[in-house]
């Protein structure tokens, strides 16, 4: 199925409104004149605990350890995080740090 000029158009407007409003929702929400919900602060406290937990199991769930490389790019890489994160404390580094050191192993070493 193909669209015209117009649907696309639309879509990408409807796509720009969708995801400006949930981004907007939580100021609109909560505005920094009160004090959000306790429920709000505990989960605000523990979700880049979860999120980091589901991006290991997501990372590492297809990682087969009894072919190819056996998974030690994967262990390299999973280490660099582990230590730069307890380092820096920077999750936006250890990721970007763990990703980087990964796709090296696997273009240049691992192949």
């Amino acid at each position: 199925m193909s669209m015209n000029v117009f649907q696309s158009i639309i879509i990408i407007i409807v796509a720009i409104i969708g995801t400006a409003s949930t981004r907007f929702a939580a100021f609109w929400i909560f505005p920094e004149s009160k004090k959000p919900p306790k429920i709000v602060r505990y989960l605000g406290s523990i979700l880049p605990y979860a999120m980091s937990g589901l991006l290991l199991v997501y990372s590492l769930k297809t990682t087969n350890v009894l072919s190819g490389s056996h998974g030690i790019p994967e262990a390299i890489s999973l280490i660099v995080v582990a230590l730069l994160h307890c380092w820096r404390k920077n999750m936006l580094l250890s990721i970007a740090s763990g990703t980087i050191t990964y796709m090296f192993l696997v273009q240049c070493i691992f192949v």
